[in-house]
């Protein structure tokens, strides 16, 4: 049986995936999937840099503005979702395009990785969530850093119920949960697809991404975060501990200014795009593109295009 296509741009945050998925779906016949891990929350726009209904240009887009955010949305949930959508776009004769940068989720859709959930036992999972409530959040990574380097690598500290399901795991099946994940990507993926990593010079990136927050701010950043803590969400709710929004509740909340949230939040969304690229840097047939070698957008649609074509994708 042929292998259905599927289309993935990806790359760091900031890096200008989100126009230049537009262009592609347009000239491809493709429709998009968010594949990011906060975007599919509702009211919380400009944190995310959530792309705009005038900015989607009548092409479709799915698990955008799907959940409040204190619904429970993780990689299981990303990957049930998506494929959903996939069967659709795929009914109407046209091409499913995953779009964003939660790498793991990513990965979930493009190897029909299998996760896990069965075990119902939460003691040890209890146990590791009030040991990060006494000893913090970094003492728990630090641990994980101990057991299985390769999985702290890509998670971040603050992703508390990722670090606990690594522990877990280990615990469970004496074995890293970054040994299984990279036992599940050497599987053959299901689909005909093009893995496209968007990239740019460092320098050029990291710019682009405290531009970006600067202008997070000026668009009302701070009143979005007000306006989320007044519905009554709670900075423990796993969409509250999103980049953006955890240093401004802080800020809010008086435990720093304003101008050291604003700094904080710079570094550590460089520091996520570090890792995002770190990530991507370990996967399989992934395309790189360099947007600093094309002197325009056409440009970079007429070379991926062309790739689409030689894989018979289009």
């Amino acid at each position: 049986m042929d292998k259905k296509p599927l289309i993935i741009l990806t790359g760091p945050t900031a890096v200008g995936k989100s126009s230049l998925s537009i262009s592609l779906a347009k000239r491809i016949n493709a429709e998009i999937i968010s594949a990011d891990s906060m975007q599919v929350y509702k009211g919380m726009n400009i944190g995310t840099a959530k792309i705009k209904p005038e900015e989607m240009k009548g092409v479709a887009h799915y698990l955008i503005d799907e959940l409040e955010p204190d619904e429970e949305f993780n990689v299981v949930k990303f990957k049930q979702m998506a494929r959903f959508y996939m069967e659709q776009i795929y009914a109407k004769g046209k091409i499913p395009l995953l779009v964003g940068g939660t790498a793991f989720y990513i990965q979930a859709v493009l190897y029909d990785i299998d996760f896990d959930e069965s075990d119902s036992d939460s003691s040890y999972r209890d146990y590791l969530s009030e040991l990060a409530r006494q000893k913090g959040n970094e003492y728990l990574h630090n641990l994980l850093r101990e057991k299985d380097p390769e999985s702290a690598a890509v998670i971040h500290p603050n992703n508390l119920k990722r670090v606990i399901r690594a522990l877990e795991y280990i615990k469970q099946t004496g074995k890293k949960i970054s040994e299984h994940n990279r036992d599940q990507k050497a599987k053959a993926s299901p689909y005909n697809f093009c893995y496209f990593v968007l990239n740019r010079d460092r320098a050029a990136l990291y710019d682009s991404i405290n531009k970006r927050v600067d202008q997070m701010i000026k668009e009302g950043l701070i009143n979005e975060v007000k306006a989320l803590m007044e519905a009554g969400f709670s900075r423990d709710l796993v969409s509250m501990q999103g980049l953006g929004y955890k240093e401004l509740i802080a800020y809010l909340n008086g435990e720093y200014s304003l101008e050291e949230a604003i700094e904080i939040l710079k570094r550590d969304t460089r520091h996520f795009a570090k890792r995002q690229l770190t990530w991507f840097k370990h996967e399989r047939d992934v395309i790189w593109i360099n947007k600093d070698d094309f002197s325009s957008e056409e440009e970079i649609l007429a070379y991926m295009t062309d790739i689409l074509n030689s894989k018979f994708i289009i």
